[in-house]
């Protein structure tokens, strides 16, 4: 008798295990993905306040510190910073609009006179409107 004629029957045929590995794997995958992208948003959502609000404060100083010496660069400067508070509310927007009406006269113009008292005191009222 010849090794080859010999009948094996104690070898088993191959059986499929059901591996559930890759789907495990992409599970986790995406479950990361979620997570990762769920802290950028709150790191990028933090980080864009706290620039807008450090640069709502940088506003409002600027505008604390206007001097009304040169009365076309004072409008000018006003007109420009008072735009990071127009959007608070609609009585600031309106205390806005009516501030920027009220500086018309001290631009586009070559010579300008001095900044008159009522227009620095709407100015001084969008001033104490605004919360930061």
């Amino acid at each position: 008798m010849r090794s080859d004629d010999i009948p094996l029957h104690d070898i088993k045929p191959l059986v499929d295990i059901q591996d559930y590995t890759p789907y495990y794997l992409a599970a986790a995958a995406v479950v990361a993905a979620v997570l990762m992208g769920l802290v950028l948003f709150l790191l990028v959502r933090r980080w864009r306040n706290a620039r807008r609000s450090s640069r709502r404060h940088a506003c409002l100083e600027s505008l604390k510190r206007i001097a009304f010496d040169d009365a076309k660069a004072a409008a000018y400067t006003i007109t420009r910073l008072g735009r990071c508070f127009k959007d608070d509310s609609p009585r600031l927007y309106e205390a806005y609009e009516n501030l920027c009406r009220r500086l018309e006269p001290y631009k586009y113009k070559k010579d300008v006179p001095k900044v008159d008292e009522e227009t620095r005191a709407y100015f001084r009222i969008f001033l104490g409107m605004i919360d930061v």
